[in-house]
């Protein structure tokens, strides 16, 4: 005896009806948030703090993996074709050739990687969300820290003092902050399909 494993419903298609128009607004829409939150900066000498894996960690979480790896590589597209919406307005294949192109590159691989753990619900509650969170925080820093090394030509103690512990702290403030907003985010969701329903 076969099942048939029904797709799960993500947050994006709880609040939009599901067509290809959608998708590419909602694709459209993740970059333009990524770019917007990239703009909350704090500088560092290498690496700046941003609110851009804010942004990473839910349009991965609200759109699936594969939109929301589109919508990274989207921005990702946009920025190297030189429209400023790296963080501090920046835009050019320089910036991703830069120390910190490295992260840039590990938005797509994060979006995806959450995005694939909320079509399996783990966005869904705190717990789960806040491991998820993290897990696509940390996905970033594996490919940001070699590209960090090679192109600023850091040893090991280097890379992870410019690279990484900065970065611990805000990184996990802003995982708990977006897996607390998911369920909420979720309850306001059901209540308006609920409406509409009824």
């Amino acid at each position: 005896m076969t099942t048939v494993a029904t797709p799960t419903v993500l947050l994006a298609d709880r609040v939009l009806p599901r067509s290809l128009a959608a998708d590419v607004g909602l694709v459209i829409g993740g970059a333009a948030l990524t770019a917007l939150l990239a703009q909350v900066t704090v500088p560092l000498p290498l690496v700046p703090i941003t609110g851009q894996t804010m942004a990473v960690l839910l349009v991965g979480a609200t759109l699936g993996a594969s939109r929301g790896a589109a919508s990274m590589s989207l921005y990702a597209l946009l920025g190297m074709a030189g429209l400023p919406v790296f963080s501090d307005g920046s835009g050019g294949m320089s910036v991703v050739l830069s120390a910190s192109g490295g992260y840039i590159v590990g938005f797509v691989a994060a979006a995806a990687l959450v995005g694939r753990l909320a079509e399996r619900s783990w966005e869904r509650t705190f717990p789960k969300a806040l491991v998820t969170f993290v897990a696509g925080t940390g996905v970033t820093f594996v490919v940001g820290l070699p590209w960090l090394a090679v192109v600023a030509g850091l040893d090991l103690q280097g890379t992870l003092a410019n690279g990484l512990y900065p970065f611990v702290l805000p990184g996990l403030l802003k995982a708990a902050v977006v897996a607390g907003l998911l369920p909420v985010a979720w309850k306001g969701a059901e209540r308006l399909a609920a409406r509409r329903r009824g």
